[in-house]
């Protein structure tokens, strides 16, 4: 904190003025009552921040528990280096959360958490200090571990990406566009300037919408992570994984349901010939919708012989059957919605 020592000649009034944040950590939540306390009391903790000033930026997304109040209980004691604000923000869907959160944070740098994630104790630290030695990263995203409340399903690592799961071992590595691969907006920095410049104010995938049991997932529209990401890519600027920022995602039994986890992979599968072309130039794309649909032809094909004969016993199977088809699907769907407007 500046110190509220004045001198001759300076103004007192500029002198006790606090310095603008140069982080902040926006919290998205929806019903986050008991959820968020142990993600506060972590934030609360965190170490190596002495060389910085940040921020945590809380955006309620339209919750009708006690979120509000909760927050306004914390405020109350909370340490002023590293002050709470709250906002409400109505539309539903992490998409419209995360933007608001851009729109108001005071800072260049914005890293995101949920508020399922847990951080390490130099979270903020290590997320801050990274782009002070990549500048040209637009974005950087954390290395997430999995807080199971129930044993996974047999072969869950094949699937883990899909729950923000991201262990990519213990270097730093910078995410190659043409492998298609980026990581989840869980635990995800980025720069706020070029979100503001290269991310458009709408999305068209407007994300998980609610964080309940017994939410209707099919109402949500997933892969708002790559759609945000891939603008940030292609207009030149670097992805990057960063190891050294840890946390732990804490993932409940009912997100292990059959039917929670099979309508999550139809949704991924129908959205994914629009996050598909958001990389391809528009002549391009009759050509690279039929190498897709062709592509996944494939993809179902080999997926059947190989697990005919257990595909209906082993949930992964089924979970990875289902977004190949409903990939398949995805411009049928897309071109149907277009059609409808």
């Amino acid at each position: 904190m500046p110190s509220s020592q004045t001198f001759p000649g300076s103004n007192p009034i500029l002198a006790s003025k606090p310095l603008a944040p140069e982080f902040t950590v926006a919290i998205c939540t929806y019903n986050g009552e008991h959820r968020l306390p142990e993600v506060l009391e972590r934030l609360r903790s965190q170490v190596n921040t002495e060389h910085f000033h940040w921020e945590i930026l809380l955006v309620d997304n339209n919750s009708t528990d006690q979120t509000a109040e909760l927050i306004r209980n914390y405020q109350l004691d909370w340490p002023q280096e590293y002050p709470i604000r709250y906002l409400f923000e109505a539309r539903q869907g992490s998409a419209y959360a995360r933007q608001r959160a851009v729109q108001e944070a005071k800072s260049e740098l914005i890293g995101f958490l949920d508020d399922d994630n847990i951080p390490a104790l130099d979270w903020v630290a290590a997320a801050y200090d990274f782009a002070q030695t990549h500048p040209r990263a637009g974005a950087y995203a954390s290395q997430i571990h999995g807080d199971f409340e129930v044993e996974p399903p047999r072969n869950f690592k094949r699937i883990a990406g899909f729950l923000a799961i991201t262990e990519r071992g213990p270097e730093p590595l910078l995410y190659n566009p043409r492998k298609k691969l980026l990581p989840p907006s869980a635990g995800l920095v980025v720069r706020k300037s070029v979100w503001g410049q290269h991310v458009p104010q709408t999305f068209t995938l407007k994300g998980r919408v609610g964080q309940s049991q017994g939410q209707a997932i099919a109402a949500s529209e997933p892969g708002e992570d790559l759609e945000l990401l891939l603008h940030i890519q292609n207009a030149g600027w670097e992805i990057w994984y960063n190891p050294d920022m840890e946390m732990h995602h804490k993932i409940p039994q009912w997100r292990f349901e059959r039917d929670y986890l099979i309508t999550m992979f139809r949704g991924i599968g129908l959205s994914r010939y629009y996050t598909r072309m958001l990389s391809v130039k528009p002549w391009q794309r009759p050509i690279a919708a039929l190498a897709y649909i062709l592509n996944d032809i494939r993809k179902i094909v080999w997926h059947w012989l190989k697990y005919r004969t257990s595909i209906r016993r082993d949930l992964v199977a089924t979970c990875e059957m289902e977004l190949f088809r409903h990939s398949l699907l995805s411009p049928f769907h897309h071109w149907k919605k277009i059609l409808r407007q």
